[in-house]
């Protein structure tokens, strides 16, 4: 359990807000520490340590067939900003635990097993998450790495070639199926649910889908004080009857169906200045794809209503609901069994690696309790004892899944 304390305590270092949480984003010096740190971890487990054109860092431990499918293991370690020290995190560590676990034990397992350290899952930097799984699935282009922009205008594509990464390779971290055998992600809950069953660890059986539109409204900037109000084109008065109506119309689509206005930005922003310019996005997540779509359309056609001010919209991220492998899951529940652990049946209501991964091989995922239910903020938090737990279950199965 030290190990496991001493990772998630030193990859925490490596945080530009350390007074208010944790923020590590992609592509930055805070990046290149905690990169630095896990790929000098991996490299003392004994596993062959690279790097693909997306940035992903791998710790490839070769199996009995030569050139098999690999057992991929392994999370995110970008963070949101002011965010805390195990989201993505806790699953990196898991990583670098079992791949120790494997060396101590001599363990050779008879298909290879990549111990994976992702970035720009939260895309916080770039406003597009799950870059790097995406990457690997053949959903990044390098006109993607154009398309994304963080908060200075710098491109991806532009920071990558700035960290040592040619944008122009992107598309050969694409894996084919056939190279890839499964995917197990362990990842703490983010939620309440194990703390109040008192269950040890989640087994996830479905991961909602998501969708991510960005919505700009553009109108005027006009006096606030000289411009009548019949003669305004204020891009807030436009973009208020979305805003206002986000979550009815969630709870409208039924079936826990949730969405979330989390960025809102006026511009120009001062006091005595019509809104010419307001940009929000709308986070609608649900199990069943019908529901995202419902909540979709009736944003789409509220604001296809408006006439006073142009209307844009681009969808920034999706990902379909996801079930998980049956087997993996089978796989999962009989050693928690074993292991004499309380598990829960659980459904993900946020979005993860694994799901994008479903495409091309099976995936599973492992939840370990946060205190409190809460993540992204300072106070997350998830017991080391619990994280162990967490980490036994994914050894047993990474052993079985690799044999």
């Amino acid at each position: 359990m030290e190990r496991i304390k001493n990772d998630i305590l030193q990859l925490s270092k490596f945080n530009s807000t350390p007074e208010k949480g944790l923020t590590r984003l992609s592509f930055t010096k805070e990046d290149r520490g905690a990169r630095e740190y896990i790929k000098e971890q991996m490299k003392e487990a004994g596993l062959l340590v690279y790097e693909d054109s997306a940035a992903t860092i791998l710790g490839k431990l070769q199996g009995e067939i030569e050139g098999g499918p690999a057992v991929m293991i392994g999370s995110h370690y970008d963070s949101v900003r002011n965010g805390g020290i195990f989201d993505g995190n806790a699953g990196v560590v898991t990583a670098l635990e079992i791949a120790r676990v494997f060396k101590e034990n001599n363990i050779k397992p008879k298909y290879p097993v990549e111990f994976i350290a992702m970035i720009e899952e939260e895309g916080s930097r770039f406003r597009g998450g799950l870059f790097a799984s995406r990457a690997m699935t053949g959903k990044v282009t390098r006109q993607t790495l154009d398309k994304y922009v963080d908060n200075d205008g710098i491109t991806i594509a532009e920071a990558m070639k700035d960290f040592g990464f040619d944008p122009d390779k992107i598309e050969q971290a694409t894996r084919k199926k056939e190279t890839v055998k499964a995917f197990l992600e362990l990842h703490i809950e983010q939620g309440p649910i194990l703390e109040n069953t008192k269950a040890d660890v989640g087994i996830v059986e479905y991961i909602v889908g998501i969708e991510e539109i960005e919505v700009t409204v553009i109108g005027r900037p006009d006096h606030a004080g000289t411009t009548p109000m019949t003669m305004r084109k204020n891009a807030l008065d436009a973009a208020a009857p979305v805003i206002a109506n986000v979550s009815k119309f969630a709870l409208e689509a039924g079936e826990g169906t949730v969405a979330t206005i989390g960025i809102l930005e006026l511009e120009p922003g001062a006091a005595n200045i019509v809104p010419s310019k307001v940009t929000f996005t709308v986070d609608i997540r649900s199990r069943n794809v019908e529901c995202i779509n419902e909540v979709k359309d009736k944003i789409i056609n509220l604001l296809n209503k408006e006439t006073s001010c142009e209307i844009q919209t681009v969808q920034k991220l999706f990902a379909p609901p996801v079930k998980m492998d049956e087997q993996i899951v089978g796989d999962l529940s009989k050693y928690c069994d074993e292991l004499g652990f309380k598990k829960q049946m659980m459904l993900s209501g946020a979005g993860h690696d694994a799901m994008v991964m479903a495409d091309i091989t099976r995936v599973g995922m492992i939840f370990v309790p946060s205190r409190g239910g809460r993540s992204h903020c300072p106070e997350e938090w998830t017991e080391f004892e619990d994280l162990q737990k967490g980490i036994e279950l994914a050894y047993c199965e990474t052993v079985n899944l690799s044999k």
